[in-house]
């Protein structure tokens, strides 16, 4: 399709344009079902019929898809016809009027406490190779408040582990950021660099840094579901996977005394009115982060004890 060619011309992550097809597709399969074949056809009526279709939509499970989840199906549609009337297929945006979901954001359902933290990196069998690479996996995405897809994405050049620190390339909203590992994390990848990444590597190697058994880089799918049952063997019920790490380094750090601020540069969050009024230098932003690192982690209890004055 013309306008997903577009889309990857324009720098969008692969991860937009992967939703952009299966969200047209969706909806092209919805109207073919009407007898709607073409994009001229298409009125704002009808988008609106799609909504109520998706808000009546119920999955598997019997529940309705989340309002975030139907602003996901329907915000590249608007994009589709925007892109369509720019172009000249079609006279006029029958999408520029449609009103979108509201998406009120939440506070996260679960948080993980130090001590579920710790029982949870405690259960992967480090006899093994596997083992090693999930508690490596874990201890970083727990020390970094890195997101799954910038964890799979990471190559072997992105980590430090001499300087403690890790370089996400094009995270969410396609920015840099480098942020520092702690220092058991950095024990737990260069014992997974030494012992398992070797084993695991067939053929030419790619450069990524956490590798299935067959060599090839890991899947976000993969990741959730061996994360999700960790979680699940150490007891514990939430929902969610990965990014309960990241929710509880963030909540770990804030516990512990770390500003806000550096916390939001940590963890890549960009859409805060004082990430955007007050924008770090690199270099300032990465030894301020290793301060806050050190001050709010967990582990170490540094802010606590200098609250404590020193005792």
């Amino acid at each position: 399709m013309e306008f997903l060619t577009w889309s990857e011309v324009t720098a969008l992550a692969m991860k937009t344009v992967r939703q952009r097809r299966r969200s047209i597709r969706r909806f092209i399969l919805w109207c073919e079902e009407r007898g709607l074949t073409r994009p001229q056809d298409i009125t704002l009526p009808i988008l609106e019929r799609y909504q109520r279709h998706l808000y009546h939509y119920r999955k598997p499970n019997g529940e309705p898809l989340a309002f975030s989840s139907q602003y996901t199906e329907l915000n590249p549609l608007r994009a589709f016809f925007k892109w369509l009337t720019r172009s000249r297929h079609i006279l006029y945006n029958p999408a520029s009027e449609l009103a979108m979901p509201k998406v009120v954001p939440k506070l996260p359902r679960y948080v993980l406490t130090i001590e579920e933290v710790e029982r949870v990196l405690s259960q992967p069998d480090v006899t093994a190779l596997l083992g090693i690479r999930d508690r490596a996996i874990m201890e970083v995405l727990y020390s970094s408040a890195i997101r799954r897809t910038e964890l799979i994405n990471l190559t072997v050049y992105d980590t430090d582990l001499h300087r403690g620190s890790v370089f996400v390339r094009s995270g969410k909203g396609g920015k840099d950021r480098l942020i520092p590992l702690g220092a058991r994390a950095c024990q737990w990848v260069n014992k997974y660099l030494a012992d398992v990444r070797p084993e695991f590597q067939i053929g030419m190697d790619h450069g990524r840094l956490f590798l299935t058994q067959h060599g090839d880089p890991m899947h976000e799918y993969t990741l959730g579901e061996a994360v999700k049952g960790y979680i699940a063997k150490a007891g514990i019920v939430a929902p969610g996977s990965c990014h309960l790490f990241r929710h509880a380094c963030a909540t770990h750090m804030l516990e512990n005394g770390a500003d806000t601020r550096f916390i939001q540069v940590l963890a890549g969050i960009q859409h805060t009115r004082s990430s955007r009024q007050e924008p770090f230098d690199g270099k300032i932003a990465f030894a301020g982060i290793v301060v806050e690192a050190q001050y709010g982690c967990p582990r170490c209890n540094l802010g606590k004890f200098l609250r404590n004055g020193g005792k």
